[in-house]
C-alpha cells in the first residue's frame, strides 16, 4: 500500500508540472500514456542505483570509438583497453553519444534508440556496464536532419506537423543568445513544395524539437526512460538550456526550460531512484548552478564551467589570487542534496563564457591570444549588437598549459598541478580520455575534418596507445602512470568526499592553500604552487604525512618545487 501512495504522490509531482509547462494542451489522454510508460519502465527494471556520491566516484569521460582492432566492434575493443589499463581509476564512464549519427562527433543523432553499428550494439554497452558504472548523452535540444523524425515532419506524416520550429524569417530574433556564429533559422523545402525556415540553434544539420508539442515530450521521455532500462545511471543532459523558445526572449534558460529539467528529474526519480540528472549548460556561473534548482527537484549536479578556464588563468598568469576568489563561493552556491561535475577537458574546447563576470574581458581576449600564439585554436559567437566573442579554446590541456618549447618534463609537472587541483575540489571530478593518455594537439586531426574541435578528439587503434603506455619514459605513458596514481590517492580518502567541507585561501600570490576535512574528522590540507619558482613558507605541518610522496614532515617550513602540489595528511 505504501508503494502505491508513494506511486500516486510522485504522479501528481509530474502531472503537476506537466500542467505547469503545457497547461489543458497536454490532455488526460496523453497523461494516460505518459504514466504507463514511466511505471513499465520502472517495473522493468531490476538493479538498484547507487545513492548519492563519494570519494571513489571518479569519471572517465570518452567516445564509444575512441579505439579501434582489425575486425571488432569499437565497444569490445573499449573494454578490453579500460580493463588492462584505466579500471582502477575510474568508478564511472561518460560514454560520449553512442548512436548513429550524421555530424558534430554524435552530437547530432540520426537514432536516439540504436546503438552506432561501428560500435556494437545494446549488448555491448551491457557488458561495459558490468565494469563501470555508465553515463549517457541525453542530446535533448535537437535532432539529426538525417533522422527519421525529421524525413517524417519534411514528408508531412500525420503526427509529426509540430516536432519542430518554423518561423517567419520576418520575425525579430535579435533577443536570441546565439552560441555560434551561424544563421538560427535554416529554410527546408516540404513535401509540398513550400519552404519552412525552422530553428537550428546549432547548425543546419541539428534541428531544435519543438518542445511546446505535447508529442515531442512524449518521445523525448521515452528516449530517457529507454536510456535509464539499458543502466544510464548519470545522464548528462546536452544543450539543456535551449530547449524552450519565445521569440523576443533570449531563448535561453527559460522557466519552461527548468520546469522540463524538473520533470526529467521528477520521472527518474520514480524509475530508478539514484539515477543522477547532470545539466550541461556552458554559461556564465550565476546561469548554471541555477539548474541545481531548490536542491532537490532539479539538477543534482551542474558541470563546474569556471574551473577548467580558472585553473589554466591561474597557471598561465602564475596567480591564484582569481581563481582563489571565485573558490570561495564554491560552499556557497551548492544547495541540497546536489555537487559539482568537476573536469578541466572534455570533448568541446574550454569555455569562455563562464569566465564572463568572474574576470574583465581584456583578461579573457589576453589569455586567448596568449593560446592562439602557441597553436590553440579559437570559436566565436555573435553577439546581439554585431560584434563577435571568442566562446571556446580549442586545444588539449596538455598544450594548453604549456609552451612549444618546454620540456616534457614542465609540461607534465604543470598538467599534473592542474589535475591536482582538479582532484581537490568539492564535486565528483571527471577525466578526459585524451588527458589520461597524455594527448598533445592533434593538428592533422584538424587539417583531415576542417573543423577545431578535432584539435582535442584523437582516435587510436588499441596497438598504438597500448604500446605508448607501456614505453617508460615517455609522455604518455609518465602521465597515465602519474595522473592515476593521483586519482588513486583522491579515491583512497574520505576527505576528498564531494560533500566534504572546504576552504580556499592565498598564502600569496603563487600558492594556494585548499583545506578538505570529511564529516568523521578526516581531513587533506592542499597546496599549489602555481609559479615556475620554488616558494618556500613557514606552515606548521610537523607531522604531517604528504600522501603524493609518501614523505613525513619534520619542518615547520615547507619547500613547494615549481608547479608543486601537496596533500598532507595527519600521520
Amino acid at each position: 500500500m505504501e508503494k502505491i501512495t508513494n506511486d500516486a504522490i510522485n504522479m501528481d509531482v509530474i502531472k503537476n508540472l506537466i500542467t505547469r509547462i503545457y497547461g489543458d494542451v497536454f490532455t488526460a489522454s496523453h497523461f494516460e500514456m505518459l504514466e504507463n510508460h514511466i511505471l513499465q519502465t520502472r517495473n522493468a527494471i531490476i538493479a538498484p542505483r547507487k545513492k548519492g556520491w563519494d570519494e571513489t566516484d571518479v569519471v572517465l569521460i570518452t567516445y564509444a570509438d575512441q579505439f579501434s582492432a582489425p575486425g571488432e566492434k569499437r565497444l569490445a575493443t573499449f573494454q578490453r583497453f579500460f580493463e588492462q589499463c584505466l579500471k582502477p581509476y575510474f568508478s564511472h564512464i561518460h560514454l560520449l553519444p553512442f548512436y548513429p549519427w550524421s555530424s558534430d562527433d554524435g552530437f547530432s543523432v540520426v537514432d536516439y534508440h540504436r546503438v552506432d553499428p561501428q560500435c556494437g550494439d545494446w549488448d555491448d554497452i551491457a557488458r561495459l556496464n558490468t565494469q563501470a558504472r555508465l553515463m549517457f548523452d541525453f542530446v535533448c535540444n535537437h535532432i539529426s536532419a538525417q533522422s527519421e523524425w525529421f524525413a517524417d515532419y519534411l514528408a508531412q506524416k500525420p503526427g509529426y506537423e509540430d516536432f519542430f520550429i518554423a518561423v517567419d524569417p520576418a520575425t525579430d530574433l535579435s533577443a536570441v543568445t546565439r552560441p555560434r556564429a551561424l544563421p538560427l533559422l535554416t529554410p527546408f523545402t516540404m513535401q509540398n513544395g513550400r519552404v519552412r525556415h525552422l530553428w537550428t540553434t546549432f547548425s543546419e544539420d541539428q534541428i531544435d524539437l519543438n518542445f511546446a508539442s505535447p508529442a515531442v515530450l512524449l518521445a523525448m521521455v521515452d528516449v530517457l526512460l529507454h536510456y535509464l532500462r539499458e543502466g544510464a545511471q548519470y545522464v548528462r543532459l546536452d544543450a539543456v538550456g535551449f530547449m524552450w523558445k519565445t521569440p523576443g526572449t533570449s531563448c535561453i534558460h527559460l522557466e519552461k526550460t527548468h520546469l522540463l529539467v524538473k520533470l526529467f528529474r521528477a520521472i527518474a526519480d520514480v524509475v530508478a531512484p539514484g539515477t543522477v540528472i547532470i545539466t550541461e549548460t556552458n554559461v556564465p556561473h550565476k546561469d548554471n548552478i541555477a539548474y541545481l534548482g531548490n536542491g532537490f527537484d532539479e539538477a543534482q549536479m551542474v558541470y563546474q564551467f569556471p574551473l577548467p578556464p580558472l585553473v589554466l588563468h591561474a597557471i598561465h598568469t602564475r596567480n591564484a589570487r582569481t581563481l582563489c576568489e571565485w573558490a570561495q563561493g564554491v560552499s556557497e552556491a551548492r544547495v541540497g542534496e546536489t555537487t559539482w561535475f568537476n573536469f578541466l577537458a572534455s570533448h568541446d574546447g574550454i569555455g569562455l563564457n563562464p569566465l564572463r563576470g568572474i574576470l574583465p574581458e581584456d583578461a579573457i581576449l589576453r589569455l586567448v591570444e596568449d593560446l592562439q600564439a602557441e597553436g590553440a585554436r579559437v570559436n566565436w559567437k555573435n553577439n546581439p549588437d554585431g560584434t563577435r566573442s571568442p566562446y571556446e579554446i580549442n586545444v588539449t590541456y596538455m598544450d594548453a598549459l604549456s609552451a612549444r618549447h618546454d620540456s616534457d618534463a614542465t609540461r607534465l609537472a604543470r598538467f599534473l598541478l592542474a589535475h591536482a587541483l582538479l582532484l581537490t575540489f568539492p564535486g565528483v571530478p571527471a577525466i578526459y580520455i585524451q588527458s589520461i593518455l597524455g594527448s598533445r594537439n592533434d593538428e592533422e586531426g584538424v587539417a583531415r575534418l576542417g573543423y577545431n574541435r578535432a584539435i582535442n578528439r584523437q582516435k587510436y587503434t588499441e596497438t598504438e596507445i597500448a604500446a605508448a603506455l607501456k614505453t617508460e619514459g615517455n609522455l604518455r605513458h609518465d602521465t597515465w602512470e602519474q595522473l592515476g596514481k593521483l586519482i588513486t590517492l583522491h579515491r583512497q580518502h574520505s576527505a576528498f568526499h564531494p560533500d566534504s567541507a572546504f576552504t580556499a585561501r592565498c598564502i600569496n600570490d603563487e600558492v594556494l592553500e585548499i583545506i578538505r576535512t570529511a564529516d568523521n574528522g578526516a581531513s587533506v590540507i592542499a597546496l599549489f604552487n602555481i609559479s615556475d619558482k620554488s616558494q618556500v613558507i613557514s606552515y606548521d605541518a610537523l607531522g604531517c604525512h604528504e600522501l603524493i610522496t609518501s614523505a613525513t614532515i619534520n619542518s615547520a617550513s615547507l619547500t613547494l618545487a615549481p608547479w608543486k602540489a601537496m596533500w598532507l595528511s595527519k600521520a
